[in-house]
């Protein structure tokens, strides 16, 4: 069912907006509550009139709406997060937890208004959206960086592993010299055997 808000309604729209809504929604919340009435072309006429009467609230959250965007431009977002071992996140990052981090900085924006260029999946920078009205919006960043205790585990491991990768490397070499210098060690008491039986045949003489 399509109404025209007679109020801003938060995860629905702002004052004046048309929305499509579940009967049972509109009739038993939204109408009897005066935040809406049902967008029939009679109530397009009467909200046409509303919007005149309505239009100082409409310009106070417009401004209230520019005031959030102005701080919100430009603004960086960090998120700490746990990577997998393929670089990407356990989860992705949601509209509705950028929603809850900004309110962090006491910045109150709607998850409906964000819209994310690229899903959050791995760790990176990307660029979100904020559309409050069509002639209100801004643009942020959210960058989402490796957990250092997650990556001091990582580095950790990886050195662990190259030292055991080098001590058998080491390990290796060393049999190989020790195999080597048993064979040297092998010809050379042959030899001397060679030498001994010589010089026995010799002394007979």
């Amino acid at each position: 069912m399509k109404v025209i808000l007679t109020e801003k309604v938060k995860t629905l729209g702002n004052v004046g907006e048309i929305v499509n809504v579940s009967a049972g929604y509109a009739r038993n919340y939204l109408i009897p509550n005066s935040f809406a009435v049902v967008a029939d072309e009679s109530n397009k006429k009467q909200q046409a009139h509303n919007e005149k009467m309505l239009a100082n609230k409409i310009a106070a959250e417009k401004d209230a709406a520019k005031a959030v965007a102005s701080k919100l431009e430009g603004l960086k977002l960090e998120l700490i997060k746990k990577v997998g071992a393929n670089g990407k996140l356990f989860g992705s990052v949601t509209t509705n937890e950028l929603s809850l981090e900004l309110a962090k900085s006491d910045l109150e924006v709607e998850k409906r208004t964000l819209t994310l260029e690229t899903p959050i999946k791995t760790a990176g920078t990307f660029t979100v959206k904020a559309k409050f009205f069509s002639d209100v919006e801004a643009n942020f960043t959210v960058e989402v960086k490796m957990d250092p205790k997650q990556a001091e585990e990582m580095k950790k491991k990886a050195e662990e592993a190259a030292a055991a990768k080098a001590a058998e490397a080491a390990k290796k070499a060393a049999d190989a010299e020790n195999a080597v210098e048993g064979e040297e060690k092998k010809e050379l008491t042959e030899e001397e055997k060679l030498k001994e039986e010589a010089n026995k045949i010799l002394r007979s003489y």
